[in-house]
């Protein structure tokens, strides 16, 4: 079992940045994948990374401005947005894979934990 904790959600601009904090309660192997959800819209992925670094995007939503990292010995994965759009507004919830994977996962049902999520408005 892991608890997976978000933040540095808020309200920015259109154009401004983020970065989104989840800390793991433990030190875990798991991919730690990021996911967001609109109202009224299912839940979409956002990003994934490896314990070992590999990294996956939503490419047509987010890639070349979201970069998810991770520092292992923090137990926390982060994910910096840059130029932000009033289409990421959303609540951004980290999840974290049952087990180790080889390669990042972007199928929600993939994840056995989550985080109670943060939100992100961003204003035109």
């Amino acid at each position: 079992q892991v608890q997976l904790v978000e933040s540095g959600g808020g309200l920015v601009q259109a154009g401004g940045s983020l970065r989104l904090s989840c800390a793991a309660s433990r030190r875990t192997f798991s991919t730690i994948g990021w996911f967001r959800q609109a109202p009224g819209k299912e839940r979409e992925f956002v990003a994934a990374i490896t314990w070992s670094g590999i990294t996956t995007y939503n490419s047509d939503s987010v890639k070349g401005r979201f970069t998810i990292s991770r520092d292992n010995a923090k137990n926390t994965v982060y994910l910096q947005m840059n130029s932000l759009k009033p289409e990421d507004t959303a609540v951004y919830y980290c999840a974290a894979t049952r087990g180790q994977t080889v390669l990042p996962v972007q199928r929600d049902q993939e994840y056995g934990y989550w985080g109670q999520g943060t939100q992100v408005t961003v204003s035109s």
